[in-house]
């Protein structure tokens, strides 16, 4: 495990248990800030204690968990063991119910019986694209994404976690402490997949089945086609965190979307071409029958214009996009609607904290000047994929930091948000690869255990 650039990065491998522990240990100082952070926040969203989530999502899913998915199941009980003997009180109940975070807007809806969110729906998060063929510059595939989340919150998903379990695939991810899914969605594993999403913004129903973060984490840690990964998200498919999912498969240079809903899902894969993810679905079912105010075909909001700016992106770039060009993409702030550069919610990197919102269409989304945005950048292709490997930026996709200090000073309606936002400077992009790394390691571990054996052997002689 060590820090760089703004990232955590972390390597555990071995039994569910024994892997559990030593990533729970090495996140326990995160967690106790993210304890505190849960504190404010679920009470500021949703009027209740987050020991009050934690109990009832337990509740409904703690047995569900142990008899249907004991390996993540004992993997959680490792990471509260670690967390606990590092110095952070907690428990399997809560991480439990932190692995189902991203879930709880859904679930709370039928629990509470009210809408999604103040919003109305779900909240939306991320711009993405997946791209081959004659799209790319060498015709493999190139993938790029950026969350765009509630700082509070977001500013943690600055993990990187490399996982060797002893069954199924190796997978490096992005994600946040003592997650064992990635969450934000970006992943990359030892059978070849490149995974991302966007969530389905306005989104409002709910099974309570198997969750999200099961069945994505199944699929990456098992998955070996396309066809697998579809078949495990609909396997027990709750509506919880409804996405339009990216996969890329580098072996058979084939890419696919599944927009996942609850009743109705829609797959699209193709060998030449590219698929965007902009909080929108296509599908006329979902986005009729599943989804309140979409959004789709409105450039004042976020999903009409990224729809048409991404599109317009891949066309510009056409043939041409790689690494860097999918970085300079995730970054871009051209607002079709306004029709000049100005960073702000309607950006591919979006910055609601810099848009006053004078020209939304509907007043039940985010306010304006809200603490959110994009908090990362993640870009590959095939050629690091071989490598599992992946390049990330943590902070704005572009070079604009965020100054918690003169956010609080210019925007006091935000002050009870303060004491929980952090500074995010302009960081480096950096490459982060399993097999480079812990190729590293074991040759270190290799030599050492070659001159032990030189000195036993000449202390024997």
């Amino acid at each position: 495990s060590y820090r760089k650039n703004g990232w955590l990065y972390i390597s555990v491998h071995g039994k569910p248990k024994e892997r559990g522990y030593a990533y729970g240990y090495l996140c326990a100082k995160d967690f106790i800030e993210i304890q505190n952070m849960l504190k404010f926040l679920m009470m500021e969203a949703y009027g209740s204690e987050w020991d009050y989530f934690v109990r009832e999502i337990s509740r409904d899913f703690k047995d569900f968990t142990k008899s249907k998915f004991k390996e993540f199941y004992d993997e959680m009980v490792g990471i509260a063991e670690g967390l606990n003997d590092a110095g952070c009180k907690t428990s399997i109940d809560e991480i439990i119910a932190w692995n189902f975070y991203c879930s709880i807007p859904y679930w709370h809806s039928v629990v509470s019986s009210t809408h999604i969110s103040k919003e109305g729906g779900a909240p939306d998060r991320c711009s993405a694209f997946i791209a081959v063929g004659d799209w790319t510059k060498d015709g493999k595939i190139v993938c790029a994404h950026n969350s765009f989340i509630s700082y509070v919150e977001g500013q943690f998903s600055n993990v990187v976690l490399d996982i060797k379990p002893e069954k199924g695939h190796r997978m490096i991810m992005q994600t946040s402490p003592c997650w064992i899914w990635s969450g934000t969605d970006f992943f990359v594993t030892s059978k070849g997949i490149i995974g991302t999403e966007t969530t389905i913004g306005g989104f409002f129903l709910y099974e309570k089945k198997t969750p999200i973060g099961y069945r994505i984490r199944n699929a990456m840690q098992y998955g070996n086609t396309l066809d697998e990964y579809c078949e495990m998200l609909l396997d027990g498919n709750s509506g919880d965190y409804a996405n339009s999912w990216l996969f890329g498969d580098i072996h058979t240079n084939e890419i696919l979307r599944i927009e996942l809903g609850l009743k109705y899902h829609n797959i699209e894969r193709t060998k030449n071409g590219y698929f965007i993810g902009f909080n929108a679905p296509y599908d006329e079912r979902i986005r009729n029958l599943e989804v309140m105010n979409s959004g789709f075909y409105d450039i004042r909001r976020h999903q009409g214009a990224r729809l048409v700016r991404l599109d317009d992106l891949m066309v510009k770039y056409k043939g041409k996009l790689d690494i860097n060009v999918g970085k300079k993409i995730i970054a871009d702030h051209y607002d079709v609607y306004l029709k000049k550069k100005n960073p702000s919610s309607r950006t591919v990197c979006s910055h609601y904290d810099l848009d006053a919102r004078e020209y939304m269409s509907d007043s039940s989304r985010p306010k304006p000047y809200e603490p959110r945005g994009a908090v990362d950048g993640i870009v590959c292709d095939t050629t690091l994929a071989k490598k599992m490997a992946f390049a990330g930026k943590f902070g704005a996709s572009c070079n604009i930091p965020f100054d918690k200090k003169k956010f609080c000073k210019e925007h006091k309606q935000y002050a009870k948000f303060c004491p929980y936002l952090k500074d995010r400077p302009n960081e480096p992009w950096t490459i982060f690869s399993s097999k480079n790394i812990n190729d590293k390691h074991n040759n270190k571990m290799t030599k050492q255990k070659q001159k032990q054996k030189q000195k036993q052997k000449t202390q024997k002689n």
